[in-house]
């Protein structure tokens, strides 16, 4: 990956001139079943940037609770935007209850905020799956409300991987799709929207406001092109790693794993006996880091390997002694 970013060829992309850049959009949008996309130094601003192309000031979108561009982004979308968030609660699956998405939309009224759009994330930010008929469906209920419909896809290729799809089979249903080259593969940098050609036309407007441009950002593309070239098929290994983890600390007896197991790369668990700052304190002086204390969450990666694994059980294993 050094020597591919060592060797990109570059230009200037705010004006549509890094050849490296240009390579990677075609790339991802080829991949996603879209007809074009766009670089972002982020998954955040991606996000944020959907949000403001689809959305006008005082509109509205319908989002989980729980989702990456509610809770997590640090309420862009109606800081920036003038875009009220309508959140609702998931279903133990992960997904939104398409009859409540029906009554939560607002009828054409001027006391009411327009919904415009709905934003939907996969893998969730828990790591569960969403199934391509759940993607269907959600197209067929935009199509039939005149919605448009988006996906925070930051770990979509998990997704695809967990399925044992093609990752178009789940993309190409959305009007939108960001998708993250740094979560589970390995690119220490950048996230990609996809869209139409219009669509991504005005999101470059809007990149552009947030600033988004880069110059000669070829640079970060070409470790984006190589991952997708030769991260995505191991994922798989990560999830096998996951559920090594989980079967590893599911072991110790104060621990108890959320959901059963583990979800995609992602494994969650809670102290029986409810002491999550004392245990975090501990792990923390042997090295062994992780982030939330209610669940604690621990995610694996392509530079997470079994003996890591053998080696953080083995150093938190004391706690329990």
């Amino acid at each position: 990956m050094m020597q591919a970013m060592q060797e990109a060829e570059i230009g200037d992309d705010v004006y549509g001139e890094d050849p490296t850049i240009n390579r990677l959009q075609s790339k991802v949008a080829r991949i996603s079943g879209h007809e074009d996309a766009l670089f972002f130094p982020s998954g955040t601003q991606s996000n944020l940037v959907a949000l403001l192309t689809h959305c006008n000031r005082a509109d509205e979108y319908i989002v989980a609770q729980t989702a990456h561009t509610y809770k997590y982004e640090g309420g862009g979308a109606a800081a920036l935007g003038g875009i009220q968030p309508q959140p609702m609660e998931r279903n133990p699956d992960g997904t939104l209850d398409p009859e409540r998405i029906q009554s939560l939309i607002k009828e054409d009224d001027f006391h009411f905020a327009k919904t415009r759009l709905i934003a939907l994330e996969n893998t969730t930010t828990d790591g569960m799956a969403i199934s391509v008929p759940y993607c269907q469906e959600m197209r067929h209920l935009c199509d039939r409300n005149g919605l448009a419909l988006h996906m925070d896809g930051a770990r979509i290729f998990n997704a695809a991987t967990e399925l044992k799809v093609d990752v178009m089979e789940l993309t190409r249903h959305f009007d939108s799709v960001s998708i993250c080259l740094s979560k589970g593969l390995g690119a220490p940098i950048g996230s990609v929207l996809t869209g139409s050609h219009e669509f991504i036309d005005n999101a470059r407007r809007w990149r552009k406001v947030v600033g988004g441009g880069m110059r000669q950002a070829g640079i970060i593309a070409a470790a984006g092109i190589y991952a997708l070239d030769h991260n995505v098929s191991r994922l798989s290994e990560d999830h096998a790693n996951a559920e090594y983890l989980a079967t590893g600390i599911s072991g110790f007896e104060d621990i108890s794993i959320e959901f059963g197991k583990a979800r995609t790369n992602m494994v969650f668990f809670r102290l029986k006996s409810g002491n999550h700052d004392e245990f975090a304190s501990y792990a923390e002086s042997r090295g062994v880091l992780f982030t939330g204390r209610d669940p604690i969450r621990l995610v694996t990666h392509k530079d997470v390997t079994r003996s890591d694994i053998d080696l953080a059980l083995e150093r938190l294993s004391g706690y329990f002694i």
